[in-house]
């Protein structure tokens, strides 16, 4: 058979545009913005923050007080909703959900969990019955939810405390049966904000590998916002945030060359704006003030004061 020359097809006009930011990310902010008003003052917790998560990762969110972390998170579990930019997970758009599509979003889609332990069990009911309580809010059978709650216990070391309330468990106990509970309805992301601030080294080093077991184990993407470097060192992906902006990343990937062991890259975060903060002891080093020159090299950008010394 041969074929017959024709003129050539040009493809349609939406297969030519470029792929949408994020198209392949299972969390998505989008130069998000959220403002507080109250009585006649405004403050901007984030200002026009980026960021993506992909399917399966295990990400630590860092920044001082006051940075907007918790403000991220609480955007991204539905509690809060943004006053602009575009916030996506798992397909959902965030900005644009009813107050029932956020019920649904909160009960299936995202699972949560708090610092203060009091915050996260129900006093008077065990870990057996907080776990299941999810569930049956959600419908699932009796039978599947006393199996999934055994089985969530024992995964993360807690199977013990079945049959106990909060008062009759330790911090770090507790702290691991509400990650059960926020895995019980199987969600695709489960986000933990401070979830060892009241926990010492050990006790947060178990609680950690109870949301690594989450991670690795029981198919959860995990955000956790923390302030505790022995955990932000402990994933691959570190981002921080200074002033309601993503402002740097460390990505840590095993060094081929000696086993078992990682090595650290830290990386400025540019917005889709093409803004990138440079860290305050470069600028004091440099003498970076208002005003900066830009040089477009060969393989970089220079970056120098204005009628100073070039840096790179």
């Amino acid at each position: 058979m041969c074929r017959v020359p024709g003129p050539e097809l040009s493809l349609p006009a939406a297969a030519q545009r470029p792929a949408e930011y994020g198209h392949d990310a299972l969390v998505v902010c989008d130069n998000l913005v959220r403002i507080y008003q109250t009585e006649a003052v405004e403050v901007q917790a984030l200002q026009g923050l980026d960021l993506l998560v992909h399917t399966g990762e295990m990400v630590a969110i860092v920044g001082a007080s006051g940075s907007g972390k918790s403000t991220l998170l609480q955007v991204l579990a539905g509690v809060d909703a943004p006053t602009a930019g575009r916030a996506r997970v798992a397909g959902h758009d965030l900005l644009a959900m009813s107050r029932a599509d956020r019920v649904r979003y909160r009960r299936h889609v995202v699972g949560f969990v708090r610092q203060q332990t009091s915050r996260n069990l129900v006093p008077y009911l065990t870990a057996s019955q907080v776990v299941d309580l999810p569930m049956t809010l959600a419908g699932v059978p009796r039978k599947e939810r006393r199996e999934r709650a055994g089985r969530l216990l024992e995964a993360v070391g807690v199977a013990h405390c079945a049959d106990r309330r909060p008062n009759q468990m330790s911090g770090g106990e507790q702290q691991r049966v509400a990650i059960c509970v926020a895995l019980a309805n199987d969600p695709r992301v489960l986000l933990a904000d401070e979830p060892t601030g009241e926990l010492d080294s050990e006790t947060a080093r178990e609680v950690f590998t109870a949301l690594r077991t989450a991670n690795r184990d029981l198919g959860a993407t995990v955000v956790v916002v923390t302030h505790d470097t022995a955990v932000s060192g402990q994933v691959e992906r570190t981002v921080a945030i200074r002033d309601g902006r993503t402002s740097s990343e460390v990505v840590r990937r095993l060094n081929p060359d000696v086993d078992g062991e990682h090595h650290a890259e830290e990386y400025a975060v540019m917005d889709r704006a093409g803004r990138v903060q440079v860290p305050r002891e470069y600028r004091e080093a440099l003498d970076l003030t208002r005003r900066v020159r830009l040089s477009l090299e060969a393989d970089h950008v220079s970056v120098r004061k204005d009628g100073g010394e070039s840096s790179r």
